[in-house]
This record gives C-alpha cells, structure tokens and sequence, in this order.
C-alpha cells in the first residue's frame, strides 16, 4: 500500500515557511518520540540552515524508554538542543523554557554586547501533522493561544504567540513563537516511513486500509516487542503466545492473529464471524493513543535493531 499524502495546502505552508524563516532566531522542531527520525521532514534542514535549533521530541511517555535515550544522544551529537516531553505534562513546559534559554543564551549575549536590550526571540515552530505543536505552544504560554486537535492539519495558518521567559534573579525576556502548519515532504523514499507516519497518525484515516495497517503494526510488535502481543490481547482460552514458529511474515498467519484477537475481544459479526474492521481499528487505536504500551518504531540512521526496554 503507498502511505503518501500530500495535500495542496501543504506547499503553500512550505512557502510561508520559506518566506518567514529570516525573521526567526530559531527554529524549534517537533518530532513524535516513537518515530524520531521518520517524522523529520527533510526539508527543513535546508530551509533552516544557519538558525539555531531546538528538537522536541514529543510524546516522550509513549516510546521506549531506552530508545527515547539513544536518540537523545544521537541528535545531540548532530548540534541539536534535544527536549524530550509529553506535551500535555505541565513540566515539559519549563522543560522547553530552558531548552530555549540555553539555545538563545548566545544571541542574547550578543545583542547585549552591541547595546540592543529586551528584543525579542523569535522562534519558529515546525514539524509534521499531529505531532503536538500547537499543544506545546499552549503548555509553555500556560493557555491556550493555538489551535489543537488530535487528527493532521488543525493549524491552516501562521499563528504569532508572545509570552515572557524568566531567566533567574527577576531578569525576563520575551519569547515570540510562530506556529505554523504541519508540512510534510512530497515523495517518501522508504516506504517504512510512510507506514510509521500512518501509524502515529500523521496522515489522514480516510486514505488508509486500516486492516493493512495493523496486519503491519502485528507484524512489527512480534519483531520487536513480541510480549505485547499475548500480555494485551491474549485469554485464558487463546493465550497468544509467541511462538518461536510463528510466521508473521505469512499475511494469513497475521489473518488468525487478529481473527484471534477478536474473538477475545468479542469484537464478532452475526454468525459469529470476526469482525476485522472493528478489530483493526481498535489494534491502531491502541497504539496511537499508548494502551499497547511504550514502543518506538524507528532505528538510528544505518543502524541495527534498538533493544527494547525490559522489565526489571
């Protein structure tokens, strides 16, 4: 299946973008946690070139723990100022006011040596659909000033927000944000980005096959996360167990998973036929919204396999 989506709407948000970049000191980029290297937008690395930079990782308390770590390490070592949050956590607030006291430290500094006092940093929110910008921007202004909405393309256009930032001993500056519209890139050339897009929810629903989709997420858990499986959807009756033969590469293996699933779920038609729809829907909801548990769905770049995180 071809996860590509790519509205109209979405080249005029990259113009805007391009068109307003020179008059930001920084550039704060939101990632999703669970995918943080599928949800970069590789436009925006040369359309903010020379600016400093913030990466947010959002949704930090659905993706592995340990993986979160790696990739912490990872982006700090590329020159990011890397602020791992759950946006709706009213402590990723001054998570993100320090990240960008220290990101914006030098260009302060430097307007105060050439005498400029109390302008503004300006700072551009970026990243793809539904990652959580305009949700962010509410927590560190501490009210809502932008638009939210848990499905792609809430924000259609640029939205300033001004807020004042302490610094310690009674001494402030002011923080200006541009929100703007989650873009992301014409053409995918890894399909698996298109899929992990999907599954995060960063492309619409109505173009996608849902029961594809969670054939797909099924697959990925018992690779990579293969108790999830049996601990969330198993019974007594059909425990769900991972067999080392299980051939989950076989669609119709995956098929007598999830007919499996749902007759636990009791998710049946009349005739007590599974109901895969219903099923399918419920496994990609799961997910999304973190019932399944902490996964993260993307590797380093080049690298093999990120371990999952065990219990202790």
């Amino acid at each position: 299946m071809d996860y590509q989506w790519y509205p109209g709407h979405m080249t005029k948000a990259k113009r805007m973008m391009q068109e307003n970049i020179r008059l930001v000191d920084l550039v704060i980029e939101i990632v999703d946690a669970r995918i943080p290297v599928s949800s970069r937008n590789p436009d925006i690395d040369a359309l903010c070139e020379g600016k400093g930079r913030i990466l947010v990782m959002s949704k930090a308390d659905l993706a592995d723990r340990k993986a979160t770590g790696i990739f912490t390490q990872y982006y700090e070592q590329q020159g990011f100022t890397v602020a791992p949050v759950d946006s709706r956590d009213r402590q990723s607030a001054s998570i993100i006011r320090n990240a960008v006291q220290k990101a914006s430290k030098a260009k302060r500094e430097k307007d105060l040596k050439r005498g400029i006092k109390n302008r503004p940093v300006r700072a551009m929110v970026c990243g793809i659909p539904n990652v959580g910008k305009s949700t962010l921007i509410n927590s560190i202004a501490g009210q809502a000033r932008a638009k939210t909405g848990n499905k792609p393309g809430v924000t259609k256009g640029k939205q300033w927000v001004s807020m004042k930032l302490g610094t310690g001993g009674g001494a402030f500056f002011t923080l200006e944000l541009l929100d703007t519209p989650g873009i992301l890139w014409p053409k995918f050339e890894d399909a698996n980005v298109g899929l992990r897009l999907a599954l995060t929810g960063s492309i619409r629903e109505e173009i996608l096959d849902e029961q594809e989709l969670s054939m797909r997420l099924l697959r990925f858990l018992r690779e990579r996360y293969p108790q999830v499986i049996p601990d969330r959807y198993g019974s007594a009756a059909y425990p769900l167990l991972p067999e080392e033969n299980d051939n989950y590469e076989d669609p119709k293996a995956v098929l007598r998973v999830m007919e499996q699933i749902a007759a636990n779920r009791n998710y049946l038609l009349k005739g007590g036929e599974p109901d895969l729809k219903r099923c399918a829907h419920q496994l990609l909801d799961d997910f999304k919204n973190g019932r399944t548990g902490r996964i993260t769905l993307d590797d380093l770049p080049g690298q093999s396999v990120i371990i999952p995180e065990t219990e202790e």
